[in-house]
């Protein structure tokens, strides 16, 4: 196991919360594996702490600083406040954020006035964006084009929409990334995606504590299992996962040069 992997995108306090495992585990695990950076990804401000405490101890992990869109909070964030606190040296982009209409009903103009703060965030900070999209693909393409946002790029995080919005997101300069799903029997369209996106716009996640790949799937998830998302994808477009893993890391550090501060 030579080469080394980046999971871009997982949510270590919910792990340790739901498994009760140690962080000094989860960390051996992901060593182990040979995974040499985490980016540990903010749902929201209440909880932020914890994560700026895991990217202030440990090297190989990294934070951003966002408010996903399913949640509600009474301490909505402004933009204001989402740059000063992403002026944290280890604090490397911008959300997660985004659009999600499977979990949300009634008038969502709120939800997209909130990805627009994110947006207008990342640009001023000059940090990228991780975006959340789910069910809301026409939507989050049009709110990324009024706000400019390919003037910052970014993530399409776990992503699992069809070609079209792929295309859309990289023709705005954002990355792709994939997670566990990739990996399920019945993904066959997201396989499909996966064997098109370009080498070099591609990103590889576990979104730990969540969608744990093949052969985990049903168990909680961790950074150590991102192994499996790469080597499957390198089985799919018929290439060494030595390349898969060689690109995702490249794209990784290219996209998030702070945290290119710890790579092994």
């Amino acid at each position: 196991m030579s080469c080394i992997a980046i999971d871009s995108h997982c949510h270590l306090p919910l792990l340790l919360e739901q498994t009760g495992m140690d962080i000094n585990e989860v960390m051996a695990n992901a060593e182990a594996a040979n995974v040499a950076h985490m980016l540990c990804v903010s749902v929201d401000l209440e909880t932020l702490q914890p994560i700026l405490d895991l990217a202030e101890s440990h090297a190989n992990v990294s934070a951003s600083i966002g408010v996903h869109p399913n949640t509600k909070t009474d301490n909505e964030p402004d933009v204001d406040t989402l740059c000063r606190i992403a002026a944290h040296d280890k604090v490397v982009a911008i959300g997660e954020t985004g659009l999600d209409y499977f979990r949300s009903e009634g008038d969502l103009e709120w939800q997209r006035e909130r990805f627009r703060v994110h947006i207008r965030a990342a640009i001023k900070t000059g940090k990228p964006l991780i975006i959340h999209c789910r069910d809301a693909k026409q939507d989050i393409l049009t709110v990324m084009r009024e706000e400019g946002a390919d003037r910052i790029g970014g993530v399409m995080h776990c992503f699992v929409d069809d070609w079209e919005t792929a295309e859309g997101a990289m023709e705005l300069g954002f990355y792709i990334s994939f997670s566990g799903i990739v990996t399920f029997k019945n993904a066959q369209e997201l396989k499909d995606v996966a064997k098109r996106v370009p080498m070099d716009r591609m990103l590889i996640e576990t979104d730990s504590p969540y969608l744990a790949p093949m052969p985990h799937r049903g168990k909680p998830n961790q950074p150590a299992f991102v192994r499996h998302v790469g080597e499957h994808i390198a089985e799919l477009r018929g290439i060494s996962v030595e390349e898969v893993m060689a690109s995702t890391t490249e794209n990784f550090y290219k996209l998030f040069p702070l945290a290119a501060r710890a790579a092994v």
